[in-house]
């Protein structure tokens, strides 16, 4: 009976030491496993990390494309914006030239000849085809004599006191007054009426 007891004793020892080996196997395998996925984890966010220094260099270098391009886009716009104020009124200088050319022509005919009329009727004729042209560029001139005088429009250099006008008329145009596309270009320098003083009408 006791040889049977120390048999099972014996073999329950053994499976015992079995199971304690496997145990301690199993928790040393553990920190292994878990040192493999922690340094998988790293690898994968390694890769991550350099794919996204990629992007933000890809992203980078595409700023700098875009930041050099709109550079060249002001450079090139400012040259162009040059180039146009410089020649905008390339037109217009191309049609006074002929106007210029028959005034000249006028002039030198007046040295040969004594009677001016032609002069005059050819310089009248040239004045009004050149206006004619001038408004194709959105220039007009404007009637004052006889208008009421308009600060916005008329600049009066003389006062004239009259009983033939209205007061505060314009008596006389000196110089004519233009628009340039229903804007003020230059105001008319002009006379303007006001009431002869009756002191004065007595006397005279």
């Amino acid at each position: 009976m006791g040889e049977k007891k120390e048999g099972k004793n014996k073999h329950q020892g053994t499976s015992e030491g079995e199971r304690s080996e496997t145990l301690l196997d199993h928790l040393g395998q553990e920190p292994q496993m878990h040192l493999e996925e922690k340094e998988k984890e790293i690898e994968e966010l390694k890769k991550k990390l350099e794919e996204k220094e990629k992007e933000a260099k890809e992203h980078y270098d595409r700023l700098l494309r875009v930041a050099a391009d709109f550079d060249n886009y002001k450079k090139r716009a400012a040259r162009e914006k040059e180039d146009w104020t410089k020649f905008a009124n390339e037109d217009l200088m191309r049609t006074i030239l002929p106007f210029i050319d028959n005034l000249e022509r006028a002039v030198n005919h007046a040295e040969k000849v004594e009677d001016t009329g032609v002069l005059i009727e050819g310089v009248r004729l040239t004045i009004q085809q050149l206006l004619q042209e001038l408004r194709r560029f959105g220039l007009s001139s404007f009637e004052s004599r006889g208008k009421p005088f308009d600060p916005a429009l008329h600049e009066a250099i003389l006062v004239v006191p009259t009983d033939q006008y209205e007061p505060n008329q314009v008596v006389e145009e000196f110089q004519k007054g233009y628009l340039f596309n229903d804007r003020l270009l230059r105001p008319a320098t002009v006379s303007v009426s006001k009431p002869i003083e009756k002191e004065a009408q007595v006397t005279e």
